[in-house]
């Protein structure tokens, strides 16, 4: 949000434009990502100096249109209304012109000075696509730029363009439609108060009207006016009949003609229709049959490249550190000062030992199948799924982001236009194994079981994901949407890009998990210190020790894993008072099965818990919290009794 004086450069543009590429150019790395107030829909914002001109630059989601019907298309037209852009940037990819072209129109009716970048030239290109930009921004109205935010093309001409018009503000006129639409608008235009004559201007209010009726007027007109009511509904009866059509299709209709004949009278095709060779890879990737396999081996080369890649660096540290803590014991003994200092070198150990030779390489390899945008194929493939679960294909999205983290995912269910999938795609999110609880599998499964353990390990987490999908959707009545998804360009991942995506997940755990991971290693190292551990032990110890075959030493290990699941790990081994090389002296390999499986499917960490209060309230979180205590201790005990 606009916190200063500064000009306000607003980025709009469809998903998969090119929009976040061509915006994280100009920002770099001092970007800010926060949400919407009262919303969980985030934007990116930042102030840059362009040319000694400072702005500030807005990243708005990506949304097809600014009809306000999904959360995100709503939260970026009251941004734009609200906040009254001094420059709105336009983007659109290339290849796609006559699709995106839509929205164009529908910014050019808000009136404010708007630039139009045509991105992903390259993409065009190759298609054998060429668009003659001089004409097609003089039968817009506006300046336009060609680029390819990924290379940095264009970039400074598009920087040239946004500082020219925000000196020499120009604001673009209307391109008008059939005769009949246009004079119907006109009679509306003039049942507007005539206090909306500035941007967005009536002519804008007057179309959103007739698009989504009542609900534009609640939201950004302070009073619908009787008159303007009577004539709404009027024009909208007429206009309906006239067409036998709804308004808003007519609308939709009149709005696509004008695209595609944009499109023709600017575009012309190079070459005859060809199956190119990402035609000919994305046929076999989304193979209705072939696409599984293929998933299947994608994830499991992921898996095993990043157990390869981890364990050497875990034990490159591993002796370093034991050396290390040995040191400390012969110098202090085993007072306050010796339990303090060695649970710090825990702590600091845990991360450096334990979590980021498996967390980096995750984050990096997810990177590239997401640059890459197989991210999206697998969403696509994993549709079918999510029907058998009772959701649809927009829940996939949110699963795909809990892998990396829990809360993120769980605010990503805001997508959801139902409110049934938004509970159930919650309630199932905490069981899809986050990089914390990756990090626990790969560190103990796979490193002591072998990694054929640790992928059988998330197979039977998906199809325990399935199975309660399943199950919950049945107490749930009502329909479902069907599933609207982007497939975006296969393109070669960019290592700035990728670069800048493990920074900042590699910043979020130093900056909060980590600190988190060390106060809870010298606070349990302090609490073995004042022999306070073996009474929380015995406390837990039905549980532990009875029921799931641990040593009672691990109960404590659960308090800490609440808090974060990082801790589970680090806090093992200090409980056991063992080192990571030596951990099968004092614990059996079922057992460790056990021990991961429970803490895998344990109570969701105080965040998530959190998160889920918030987002689909009390009730819903205190069930999935009795959903995932009672699921953990199920497996647990059926692990058991196979092992």
């Amino acid at each position: 949000m606009k916190q200063n004086n500064l000009p306000n450069v607003v980025f709009v543009g469809q998903p998969n434009c090119g929009k976040s590429t061509l915006f994280n150019s100009i920002a770099g790395l001092k970007a800010e990502t926060s949400n919407f107030p009262g919303t969980s829909v985030s934007h990116t914002y930042s102030r840059v100096n362009v040319f000694g001109t400072l702005f500030n630059i807005v990243d708005l989601p990506g949304t097809y249109s600014l009809c306000p019907q999904d959360p995100a298309e709503r939260v970026a037209l009251g941004h734009i209304l609200s906040e009254k852009p001094d420059v709105i940037v336009n983007v659109i990819d290339a290849s796609t012109l006559s699709r995106e072209l839509r929205l164009t129109l529908e910014l050019l009716e808000l009136g404010y000075p708007m630039v139009v970048v045509l991105n992903m030239m390259d993409v065009a290109e190759r298609k054998g696509i060429r668009i003659d930009s001089e004409r097609l921004s003089a039968i817009l109205g506006v300046p336009m730029v060609e680029t390819v935010a990924l290379h940095g093309r264009g970039i400074k001409e598009f920087l040239d363009k946004v500082v020219e018009l925000f000196n020499n503000p120009v604001r673009p006129l209307h391109l008008a439609w059939s005769q009949e639409v246009e004079d119907k608008i006109s009679e509306l235009v003039a049942a507007v108060p005539p206090e909306l004559s500035a941007p967005p201007g009536r002519r804008f209010t007057s179309i959103k009207l007739l698009e989504t009726g009542g609900f534009y007027c609640s939201r950004f007109l302070a009073e619908f006016e009787p008159e303007l009511d009577a004539a709404l509904k009027r024009i909208s009866r007429e206009l309906s009949e006239r067409r036998g059509m709804p308004v808003y299709e007519v609308i939709a209709a009149e709005r696509h003609h004008l695209a595609m004949k944009i499109f023709e009278n600017t575009t012309s095709i190079l070459c005859g229709k060809h199956l190119t060779l990402e035609n000919r890879i994305d046929s076999v990737l989304m193979h209705p049959i072939l696409g599984y396999p293929i998933l299947l081996l994608v994830f499991l080369s992921a898996f095993f490249l990043i157990f390869k890649v981890g364990s050497p660096i875990e034990s490159l540290f591993m002796n370093p550190l034991e050396k290390l803590r040995l040191l400390t014991a012969s110098s202090l003994g085993q007072g306050f000062a010796f339990h303090t200092l060695d649970g710090l070198l825990q702590g600091i150990g845990g991360g450096v030992v334990v979590v980021l030779p498996y967390f980096i390489p995750l984050v990096f390899l997810m990177s590239i199948l997401d640059d890459a945008g197989y991210t999206a194929r697998a969403g696509f493939l994993l549709d079918v799924f999510m029907h058998r679960m009772g959701l649809h294909g927009k829940s996939v999205a949110p699963f795909i982001l809990g892998f990396g983290c829990n809360v993120p995912a769980i605010m990503a269910t805001r997508i959801l236009e139902s409110n049934r999938d938004r509970i159930i795609t919650s309630l199932l999110v905490p069981f899809i194994p986050c990089s914390a609880r990756t990090t626990i599998i790969l560190a103990l499964v796979a490193f002591y079981l072998g990694p054929f353990f640790a992928f059988g390990f998330y197979a039977i987490n998906i199809a325990v994901v399935g199975l309660l999908g399943f199950l919950i959707s049945r107490f749930f009545k009502g329909p479902s949407p069907g599933l609207i998804l982007e497939i975006p360009e296969l393109r070669r991942p960019v290592f700035i890009s990728i670069f800048k995506k493990v920074w900042l997940q590699l910043s979020v755990f130093i900056k909060f998990a980590w600190p988190l991971l060390i106060a809870g290693s010298i606070v349990l190292s302090l609490l073995t210190w004042a022999g306070a551990t073996p009474l929380i032990n015995k406390i837990l110890s039905p549980l532990v020790a009875y029921a799931l075959g641990l040593p009672q030493e691990l109960g404590v290990t659960l308090v800490f894993g609440f808090l974060r699941r990082e801790l589970s790990l680090v806090m093992m081994l200090q409980a056991l008072g063992i080192d990571y090389q030596n951990l099968l002296t004092v614990i059996t390999k079922e057992q460790i099965l056990v021990f991961t499986v429970f803490v895998n499917f344990f109570i969701p960490c105080f965040s998530t818990l959190a998160v889920l209060w918030k987002e689909i309230g009390k009730k819903w979180a205190l069930v999935s919290a009795g959903l995932s205590v009672g699921v953990a201790v199920t497996l647990s005990l059926l692990v058991r009794l196979v092992f």
